[in-house]
């Protein structure tokens, strides 16, 4: 593992708001940059899941898994679909790291109602919008500004907390990067969704 994975990572995770015993979900997980440092936070009473369509980076961090002795991580394949197979309100902590500009629009909704649902109340989105005009736009980001995609995950049932920027994984490396933290409404303030 690298010095992210066991130490930087952890202390990131950590400050944005993971601790010992939660249930987390890693959407578009990758090779584990985040979930594994989120397994070292969360520790053998926690859970994270991680979820990707590339099997390629699965079976990556699968391996890291074992060869770590992370019994903690619990690797969910995906096809590409937005529906999760968790149950409605066991998760307290979904991290969106560098994954929602590969989405269309629609899907972004769909993915945002989704972690709304598996969420517990009070529960933690934390997002890392790369890749909007502000930072090396590509994809469906690639006309969306950082303030454009707040806006889209507040207008899920979400509520802006806190800003976190600091030097975090991206790709094989690290970067200068901000993480942005939503907490989940309660259903009574939450507005109805279209899709």
């Amino acid at each position: 593992m690298t010095e992210w994975e066991t130490v930087k990572g952890v202390g990131f995770l950590k400050e944005i708001g993971l601790k010992s015993g939660q249930t987390v979900l890693d959407f578009g997980c990758g090779v584990g940059h985040y979930t594994v440092p989120a397994a070292n936070v969360i520790g053998n009473k926690g859970i994270v899941y991680a979820v990707d369509k590339e099997q390629q980076a699965v079976n990556e961090l699968k391996r890291k898994a074992k060869v770590d002795n992370l019994k903690n991580v619990k690797v969910m394949e995906a096809s590409g679909q937005t529906k999760l197979s968790l149950e409605s309100e066991t998760v307290d902590v979904v991290l969106f790291y560098d994954v929602l500009h590969y989405l269309g629009k629609r899907n972004r909704k769909r993915l945002y109602q989704e972690a709304s649902r598996v969420l517990k109340q009070d529960g933690l989105l934390s997002v890392y919008p790369k890749h909007t005009l502000e930072d090396d736009p590509i994809q469906e980001f690639s006309s969306l500004s950082v303030s454009d995609v707040k806006q889209e995950i507040e207008n899920s049932s979400f509520v802006f907390e806190q800003k976190f920027c600091d030097l975090i994984s991206h790709g094989d490396g690290l970067n200068q990067g901000c993480v942005w933290n939503f907490r989940k409404l309660a259903v009574e303030d939450a507005p109805a969704l279209i899709l």
